[in-house]
Formats: C-alpha cells, sequence, structure tokens
C-alpha cells in the first residue's frame, strides 16, 4: 500500500527472501530484522535509519502466535513470545522515537489487536504483549503532544490472512469436546470470514492521512465499532459470560 501511494520503504523480515516480490521495486529496501535478537534488532533498525536519513514513519507490527493453555506449555514459549512482540517492540519504539522528537517530526505506529478490547482465549502471552503495546502508544501519546511527532495505537480485529495456520498450538485441541478445539474454531471462522487484509492498510492510511494522534480500531462492522461501543454499557461480569458462550467455554 505504501509503495503503491509512491513512499520510499525499508521493509523488514527474519528471512530476506521473503521480502523477493518487492525488491525489483526501486522505492523499496529489504532490512534483515529479527525481533528474537534485540540487539541485532536494533542494530539493523540503526543502520537502515542512518542510509535512509531518519525516518517519518516506523511500523511496528509484530504477529507471534501461541495457542495454549497458559500453564499447558512450559513458561520458557510465553517469554519468548513476549520478549519478541514486547519487549523488542518497546526498544525498536525507543530508538525511533528518539530520533523523530530530535527532527521534531515522524510518525510511530504500533500495530496492537482488538484483543487488547477482548483478549482471546487460549492466548494469553498474545493478549499480554498487544495489551503492553497500546499501553506504550497511550504513554507515548501523552508525553509527545506538542512535539511533531503523531503515535498512533492501531488496533485490528480479524483480517484474512494466514495468521491462524502459522500460530503454535497444542494437543488440547484433539479433543472436539474440549474448550480449547471449540474456541480454535471461533477463531478460525472468524479469520476465514473476516475482511482482506487491504483493508487494514486502508484503515491504516486514513488514520495516517488524519495526522493526529490515537487509538483506531479497524476490522468488520461489529469487531472494530458496535463491539466496542456497546460493551461501555454492560457490566464486566456480562461481559465474560458472553465471551465464553461465544467461544464456548461455558
Amino acid at each position: 500500500m505504501l509503495l503503491a501511494n509512491g513512499v520510499r520503504v525499508w521493509g523488514t523480515a527474519r528471512d530476506a527472501s521473503r521480502l523477493a516480490p518487492l525488491i525489483t521495486n526501486a522505492n523499496f529496501s529489504a532490512v534483515v530484522l529479527d525481533l528474537e535478537k534485540p540487539g541485532e534488532a536494533v542494530l539493523a533498525y540503526t543502520n537502515a535509519a542512518s542510509a535512509a536519513g531518519g525516518f517519518d514513519l516506523i511500523v511496528n507490527n509484530a504477529g507471534y502466535g501461541v495457542f495454549a493453555g497458559f500453564t499447558e506449555i512450559d513458561f520458557s514459549i510465553w517469554q519468548k513470545q513476549l520478549d519478541a512482540m514486547l519487549g523488542a517492540t518497546v526498544r525498536l519504539s525507543y530508538a525511533a522515537l528518539r530520533g523523530m522528537l530530535t527532527a521534531s517530526r515522524g510518525c510511530i505506529v504500533n500495530v496492537a489487536s482488538l484483543a487488547t478490547d477482548f483478549p482471546l482465549p487460549f492466548m494469553s502471552g498474545y493478549n499480554i504483549a498487544k495489551a503492553g503495546l497500546s499501553a506504550l502508544s497511550e504513554s507515548l501519546i501523552f508525553e509527545t503532544r506538542g512535539t511533531g511527532v503523531i503515535v498512533i495505537d492501531f488496533r485490528p480485529g480479524d483480517f484474512r490472512t494466514s495468521f491462524n495456520t502459522t500460530m503454535q498450538s497444542t494437543s488440547g485441541l484433539a479433543n472436539s469436546d474440549s474448550r480449547q478445539t471449540k474456541a480454535w474454531k471461533t477463531l478460525e471462522e472468524n479469520i476465514n470470514h473476516a475482511p482482506s487484509p487491504a483493508a487494514a492498510a486502508e484503515g491504516l492510511r486514513k488514520a495516517l492521512l488524519r495526522r493526529r494522534s490515537g487509538t483506531v480500531r479497524c476490522g468488520s462492522i461489529f469487531q472494530a465499532h458496535l463491539a466496542p461501543f456497546l460493551v461501555r454499557f454492560i457490566p464486566m461480569w456480562m461481559r465474560r459470560a458472553a465471551m465464553a458462550r461465544y467461544f464456548g467455554a461455558d
């Protein structure tokens, strides 16, 4: 989307070969960046920022899925997820913001999730990381007031991607009557019937063109607009009961 709008883009991936389809575009530069190696990730960012002469826009879009009961897997797996999705992303935001404050301009987009509003079952690590990113964005929105720097807390709902097929899952799915299996089926059904990723890109484009900090929810009308509005008037116990019923955990 950014390239189609004539923007000069530095795109990152753990494996440079995944960026091959974009390299033929003269406005694209590939950067190898692995969030599981935070020191190297910050160095890769610093080198890219130096080559670019500074960045006007940073999009932190860490995706790392683990689907399991909290105590069913070794804690090291949750730690690895949190270190990559939250710890490394916070370090990159720190490096990016320092340069932007010096230049008195720029925009940081932290791609959180509607899981910040509606935590997903059996995805505690993901929920924690995305809520943490939203909390970081809220902190920075306050701190950057009047500086010329924009911070966007971007919260997408379900979109039709391969995220669920690459997610680590547990043996709890083997039992067709288990709560995990019921929740997984609901999650997969939501993704399969969700809007295309292009809709998320367009939602972000509109947010960028507003040129102001804030929280932006994006997705289907129900997920991104109706549900967040309605829960304002529903007691927490009722909200939890509705979520349990929706995901087959009641």
